[in-house]
């Protein structure tokens, strides 16, 4: 079953062209990561797709409803988005943050079933020892963590992460994308993520997007994609790709723009 079918996708900022053409299908179950250059249109589709920003062409969920006819709060109970990073000086506590993300589904008040999917998530993602602590005064990581559990309360059809390891240590980065993971293959709901750790990237998603200057340049999975000639294209460096456990590893060897010393 398809969650997402995006169609001819576009969108400037003024006249500097962002994304053009884009055509992309989103897979139940499946963890999409979009790869690519800074610059290449990965968190601005990211943003399209949760309707922050309003690009040209469609963007039509299962059943083949329009994303654009959906009013503020039935796309929050369809997609979870976590932000790459937040500029909140709330001084809300950790529990209240992530309950935020039972907003959609909640009434007039609280519901036990809402407290327990809390407490459920905060243990998931290891947030739980510091539930009453101020959201502000967590450290960039620790926040990181808050924002994907708030995601996750929402119960979404459909994760949207915005670099979700960018703040993260390496163990945290890997218990992160572990839960995404187990969540996306239990719950048979999708992740979309732009990502630049490729081989993150390799080891956890089932499928790739390379975009180069706002368009696709290949779409597959980690093992066809993640070649030294699409490496060399797309990110403008050599590199040798390994092979470990099925999965590609990229080594990043030198910069094609590097000059000789």
């Amino acid at each position: 079953m398809v969650k997402i079918t995006i169609k001819d996708l576009s969108f400037s900022y003024g006249s500097r062209r962002i994304l053009e053409g884009l055509n992309l299908v989103v897979g139940d179950s499946e963890v999409l990561s979009l790869v690519g250059p800074n610059g290449s249109g990965k968190t601005t589709m990211i943003k399209c797709i949760d309707r922050i920003l309003k690009p040209r062409g469609s963007i039509l969920l299962d059943g083949g409803r329009d994303l654009q006819s959906l009013s503020r709060q039935e796309v929050a109970r369809y997609i979870g988005y976590v932000p790459q990073s937040t500029t909140s000086v709330l001084t809300t506590t950790v529990f209240d943050t992530i309950l935020m993300g039972r907003k959609p589904h909640m009434g007039w008040r609280v519901a036990d079933e809402d407290i327990d999917k809390v407490v459920d998530i905060m243990k998931l993602l290891h947030v739980e020892e510091f539930a009453l602590k101020d959201f502000s005064e967590l450290s960039g990581g620790q926040k990181q963590r808050v924002l994907i559990a708030r995601a996750l309360a929402q119960e979404p059809e459909v994760l949207l992460l915005d670099e979700p390891t960018s703040n993260l240590d390496v163990k945290h980065q890997l218990e992160a994308l572990d839960t995404v993971r187990s969540i996306v293959k239990k719950t048979g709901i999708s992740a979309v993520m732009a990502i630049h750790d490729l081989n993150l990237a390799a080891r956890y998603s089932d499928s790739l997007v390379m975009l180069k200057n706002g368009m696709v340049h290949a779409v597959g999975d980690p093992s066809s994609l993640l070649t030294m000639e699409n490496i060399r294209e797309i990110f403008g460096v050599e590199a040798v790709v390994m092979r470990d456990l099925d999965r590609p590893y990229v080594v990043p060897i030198r910069s094609l723009n590097a000059e000789a010393v």
